[in-house]
């Protein structure tokens, strides 16, 4: 069983960058692709970005252009680089498979972008 662990969210004002990091107890190799998920207060939870084994990512359109996706097999660790931040990027950010698989879900981490 898998066990995953979301860092490096924080209070940062409008515009500015965090990174966020995503340790996996185990190995993340054989997920074909992993991804970064967000839910917001009175909000569903939403897949803001994923990647390949392979590297290949893609990204949903409120966040596109803005934020980046990174895995390190070797590491059993995903990132996400988010830059140019937003009011409504408020969120806890979390790591999953993609798709999610339940038993994954871990505690998140918090992201709060001040105007």
């Amino acid at each position: 069983q898998v066990q995953l662990v979301e860092s490096g969210g924080g209070l940062v004002q409008a515009g500015g960058s965090l990174r966020l990091s995503c340790a996996a107890s185990g190995s993340i190799f054989p997920f074909n692709a992993m991804g970064w998920y967000r839910q917001a207060p009175g909000k569903q939870r939403e897949l803001v970005a994923t990647i390949t084994r392979g590297g290949s990512a893609d990204y949903a359109v409120s966040v596109k252009g803005r934020f980046t996706i990174a895995r390190d097999n070797a590491k059993n660790t995903v990132y996400l680089q988010m830059n140019s931040l937003k009011p409504e990027d408020t969120a806890v950010y979390y790591c999953n498979r993609a798709p999610y698989y339940n038993n994954y879900w871990g505690q998140g981490t918090q992201v709060t972008v001040s105007s």
